[in-house]
């Protein structure tokens, strides 16, 4: 037998470092998808403050959803509320994390539904963004059926920060609510994946879709749409693309400060940017 050529071995050692990454590759892959929902959820279910804490009256329910989950929430009712505010919350810790922007919502006139997604705090199940959905829709026909707050010119939808923005807008557009806020929320999650990892087929690992652009469209009630143009984790170019995707009426408000606490750092300018909002809507 003859001896390879040199282009063979040359061929030969270069196949095995090739054969090594593509392995580590498509073991980082699965290492991704079946990990993922550790990085798009992070729950805490230890509740550390109640809005007691801030020297206001609450009441706590529970939520059945049409699957067999029990959600927690708060109500916090503002006298003289001249809407309700229904909360949709980050995608870490829990309801007792929001606390300190209760003070703002109350000094506007809000009364505040401040509830947790399944497998956050004390709800019941698994995160999921299907399961998400049935919660969001939980929670608006329990205010409409068990307290008579009825979607329409009584109910604004806050969404905050990163996916919420999806859950905030199926809300929206399955409802007519008076309006809808978006807080430092991302256009897509696979639209930021896609940026933060270009190397890898985000489209074709993630489960979590969180399409909160694709959604505005079907959306009537105004929406505002505030983010920093300091934050840190979605860039700017985020909430200027869901503002451009709304239909109007809409607004953009363009703080400052970081991702997590830049909205409270700067009170002030973001209570004007949602009193503003407010005193405009039909």
């Amino acid at each position: 037998m003859a001896d390879p050529t040199p282009l063979a071995l040359w061929i030969k050692r270069l196949f095995i470092p090739l054969r090594i990454v593509g392995l580590a590759y498509v073991g980082l892959l699965l290492v991704l998808f079946f990990n993922q929902d550790n990085m798009v959820f992070v729950p805490s279910r230890t509740v550390t403050e109640t809005p007691q804490s801030v020297g206001l009256r609450f009441e706590s329910w529970k939520i059945p959803t049409a699957d067999g989950e029990t959600l927690a929430a708060w109500f916090i009712p503002a006298p003289m509320a001249i809407a309700t505010l229904v909360y949709c919350h980050g995608n870490g810790g829990n309801i007792g994390n929001r606390i300190p922007y209760l003070p703002i919502f109350h000094s506007l006139g809000l009364s505040v539904v401040l509830w947790d997604y399944r497998g956050y705090g004390q709800s019941t199940g698994r995160p999921s963004e299907a399961g998400f959905y049935q919660d969001a829709a939980a929670v608006m026909n329990y205010l409409q059926e068990q307290h008579q707050i009825l979607p329409g010119p009584k109910t604004v939808v806050y969404g905050e920060i990163l996916w919420v923005g999806g859950v905030a807008s199926y809300l929206a557009a399955q409802y007519p609510v008076k309006g809808l806020v978006l807080g430092a929320t991302f256009t897509a999650a696979v639209d930021r994946a896609a940026e933060l990892y270009p190397f890898l087929p985000v489209w074709w690992l993630a489960r979590s879709r969180f399409d909160t652009r694709a959604r505005l469209p079907q959306i009537t009630a105004p929406v505002l749409v505030l983010h920093s143009v300091e934050d840190e984790i979605i860039p700017i170019h985020h909430g200027r693309a869901l503002y451009a995707a709304a239909n109007q009426p809409k607004t953009l408000v363009e703080l400052t400060g970081d991702h997590n606490n830049g909205f409270l750092d700067n009170a002030i300018a973001y209570g004007e940017a949602l009193a503003k909002f407010l005193t405009s809507l039909p």
